[in-house]
C-alpha cells in the first residue's frame, strides 16, 4: 500500500484530503505545519506528498525545497525525490510557476474537488509505474518522447538524431524526470555493464546532447552545479523566426 503524507494547517481541509485518500486505498500520514511535515517526511518515508503552500513558520515552498535539497544530497533520512503536489488558494500563473520551480510536480488550487486530487495522485503513481516497468517501450516526459525499441527520440515533436550514448543519457533523465541525477547514475544509464568513464566524458556527451536538443528550440536539461543534471518536464519550445 502506497503512503501519502498530507501537510496542511487547516484541519478541515486536512481531514477532507485524508478521508479521500484513505477511501482510495492509500495509507495516509498527516501533519499540521511545515516543520512537523518535514519531520514526518523523514520519519514515515511517504511515496508522495500533498503540501499546503501557505503555512506559518515554515511554508510549503520551504518544505519542498528542503525535501529536494535532501534528495540531492542523498541523505538516508530524506534522500528520495518523491512527487510533491501543492495545495494553494493562490491561483495566479506566477504562483504556479514559483511552486513548480521550488520542486513541485503539481499545483492544485483551493477550493478543489477531492475526487480530482485523488485522480491526480493516481496519475502520478501510474506515471511512476510506467517509467519503472522494463516492458514499457515508449516513455515521455515534458517535450521529450522516446521509443526505446526503435532507439528514436522526438523533442517538441521534432526528431533528434542521437548516438547510442546520448540516447542512453536522455532515456535515463526521462525515466527519472525531475530528479537530479549525479554523473555516476547517468553513467550506469548510458553504458551497458559496469563500464567506468570519467566525469569529463559524461560532461562532453551531455554538451553534445544538449546542443542537439537546442536545434528543436528546447533544452529541457538543467545543470545543478556540484551535483549533476535533471530533466525539467515544464520546459516548452520557444518560437523561432522560421515559425512565421
Amino acid at each position: 500500500m502506497r503512503k501519502v503524507l498530507v501537510v496542511d494547517d487547516d484541519s478541515h481541509i486536512r481531514d477532507v484530503v485524508c478521508f479521500a485518500l484513505r477511501r482510495a486505498g492509500f495509507e495516509v500520514a498527516e501533519a499540521a505545519d511545515g516543520e512537523t511535515g518535514l519531520q514526518a517526511f523523514r520519519r514515515d518515508k511517504p511515496d508522495l506528498v500533498v503540501l499546503d503552500v501557505l503555512m506559518p513558520v515554515l511554508d510549503g515552498l520551504d518544505v519542498c525545497r528542503a525535501i529536494r535539497a535532501e534528495a540531492m544530497r542523498g541523505s538516508e533520512a530524506g534522500g528520495r525525490n518523491v512527487p510533491i503536489l501543492f495545495l494553494s488558494s493562490k491561483d495566479a500563473e506566477t504562483d504556479r510557476v514559483v511552486g513548480l520551480d521550488a520542486g513541485g510536480d503539481d499545483y492544485i488550487v483551493k477550493p478543489f474537488s477531492p475526487r480530482e486530487l485523488t485522480a491526480r495522485v493516481n496519475a502520478h503513481f501510474r506515471r511512476i509505474d510506467a517509467l519503472d516497468d522494463p516492458r514499457v517501450s515508449r516513455i515521455t516526459a515534458g517535450p521529450v518522447s522516446m521509443d526505446l525499441d526503435a532507439q528514436s527520440a522526438t523533442v517538441a515533436g521534432r526528431a533528434v538524431d542521437l548516438t547510442r550514448t546520448e540516447f542512453g543519457l536522455l532515456a535515463t533523465l526521462v525515466r527519472q524526470c525531475g530528479k537530479v541525477l549525479d554523473r555516476e547514475t547517468l553513467t550506469h544509464g548510458a553504458y551497458k555493464g559496469n563500464r567506468v568513464v570519467s566525469d569529463r566524458t559524461i560532461d562532453s556527451h551531455m554538451r553534445r546532447l544538449r546542443a542537439k536538443l537546442r536545434t528543436t528550440g528546447v533544452d529541457p536539461i538543467q545543470t545543478v552545479h556540484g551535483v549533476g543534471f535533471r530533466l525539467d518536464p515544464a520546459t516548452r519550445r520557444q518560437p523561432s523566426a522560421s515559425d512565421g
